[in-house]
């Protein structure tokens, strides 16, 4: 049966995107259901999505009428019905639709997935135009482009991948776009976000636009989904953000913030940190507050600047545009090491012998590793110090990062610090976590930079990664 549509629609049917009322018959009594139009999962039905998120099919043998509230296509001509908050850029239009250009990078994970219902595992299905197709708020928000870079888990992910990623960027501020939104997976969504952060602004420019990082911890076919949210505040911060500084905002992650819909934050792509395993608030940001808010309401999308947005921790300088980012050395080979009674001298003797162009050590505390033998019973420890004494001085590259999620290193303030230091270790006056330093350590290797060169801005302020409040 054809839908029942009230006067003033031309077409028999609604399109995907438009906002309508449903009536549909009940078993007892009639339904009335208002969501928004997706593509059916089968054919004689309509889908729609609830206002609570859910999505609901009805075969149209139930339908007995359709009342239109919003049409996507007029929504789309007239730039949208929200308005962009306080502060927030005036975009570019686009020429067809005037609405700014976003492009979408989809390169896999979770937001692109379903569950399996025959094995119960969660495998990456979704195309990026099924992802957009599922979410039509987007249409509503920017004129959105798809560019399909992969359907990968994010645990697959090399340095390779985040030079395609910010080539695609590149190319996509080259059309015109004033944001990017870069599905991911979130198990390393912070690493991307980082690597997006250093290459285009590490070498103290900024980018052309703004970059995003979205994903979900809920696959998109389950009702406790996070992906919509997150995608939609996403691409409305990649459309109407404020113009990133090159300062803590050169890349940023949008996610829920919190376990309930409603509000998702916007983190330093420079200062993210994934702290749990499963909850949707799975992001948080260390040693500074998240950059912003996003509440994603009926009426549309809106932003709230963390007070010190404006100028982060450490007011940054004006900053270049800059049209193509620093890529990534694909050969540069980084040894990771953990700072506990395991530690053994062999395995870094290893690693230097296998030609790691660094090593970075997940230090204790303050940054200290395991040097010393006071009680004469532990050699190896004085085997490492002494193996790190001969790495450095010809020249080895060895830094230190803390394992503790918040704070500095500082090896000034023990004794062991400072013979470290003597050693030839690096990492003093550094809060970046491990993961964050792990891309800067590659970032600064991959511009060129030696041990001395690498010492002499480790402790500096690239991106926003080492806030001047947690140094003091």
């Amino acid at each position: 049966m054809a839908l029942k549509m009230r006067p003033g629609r031309m077409s028999d049917e609604p399109g995907v995107g438009d906002r309508v009322r449903l009536t549909v018959a009940g078993r007892a009594c009639e339904m009335v259901q208002e969501g928004l139009v997706l593509e059916p999962v089968a054919a004689d039905c309509i889908t729609i999505k609830l206002v609570n998120g859910y999505n609901v099919t009805h075969p149209l043998t139930d339908i007995e009428s359709v009342l239109l509230l919003d049409s996507a296509a007029e929504s789309s001509s007239a730039g949208g019905s929200a308005e962009a908050a306080a502060g927030e850029e005036t975009p570019q239009p686009d020429q067809q639709t005037g609405l700014p250009l976003v492009v979408l990078l989809h390169t896999g994970g979770t937001i692109a997935s379903r569950v399996d219902y025959a094995t119960g595992a969660v495998t990456a299905r979704f195309e990026p135009e099924e992802i957009i197709d599922a979410v039509p708020e987007l249409r509503r928000i920017a004129c959105i482009e798809a560019v399909k870079l992969g359907n990968m888990w994010s645990d697959d992910m090399r340095p390779r991948h985040w030079n395609r990623i910010l080539e695609a960027s590149a190319e996509a501020f080259a059309g015109g776009a004033v944001g990017v939104v870069i599905t991911h997976g979130t198990d390393t969504m912070h690493l991307t976000a980082a690597a997006m952060a250093f290459g285009w602004a590490g070498s103290g420019g900024r980018p052309p636009g703004r970059v995003v990082l979205s994903g979900a911890q809920r696959s998109s076919d389950r009702g406790s989904t996070d992906a919509a949210e997150n995608l939609i505040a996403a691409v409305h911060w990649a459309a109407r953000g404020p113009t990133p500084s090159g300062h803590r905002d050169a890349a940023v992650i949008v996610m829920h913030a919190t376990a309930s819909d409603g509000v998702c934050a916007v983190i330093a792509g420079c200062a993210a940190r994934k702290s749990h395993s499963s909850r949707r608030d799975a992001f948080e940001s260390i040693d500074q507050p998240p950059i912003a808010t996003i509440a994603i309401e009926a009426g549309g999308c809106s932003i709230s600047m963390s007070e010190n947005a404006a100028g982060a921790s450490e007011p940054a300088a004006d900053r270049p545009l800059v049209s193509q980012p620093t890529l990534y050395s694909e050969q540069t080979a980084i040894a990771e090491f953990v700072a506990n009674g395991h530690m053994q001298p062999r395995f870094v003797a290893a690693a230097i012998g296998a030609g790691a162009d660094a090593l970075l050590i997940h230090g204790t505390g303050l940054g200290h590793l395991p040097l010393d033998d006071p009680a004469g019973d532990s050699p190896e420890n004085t085997e490492l110090a002494a193996l790190f004494r001969d790495y450095c001085a010809g020249g080895g590259i060895a830094v230190v990062s803390t394992q503790c999620i918040s704070g500095p290193v500082n090896m000034d303030v023990y004794a062991k610090g400072r013979d470290q230091q003597q050693l030839g270790l690096i990492g003093h006056g550094a809060s970046a976590p491990p993961a964050i330093a792990l891309v800067k350590l590659h970032h600064l290797l991959s511009r060129g930079l030696d041990a001395a060169g690498i010492q002499a801005v480790w402790a500096s302020d690239l991106v926003g990664e080492n806030p001047l409040s947690i140094r003091e």
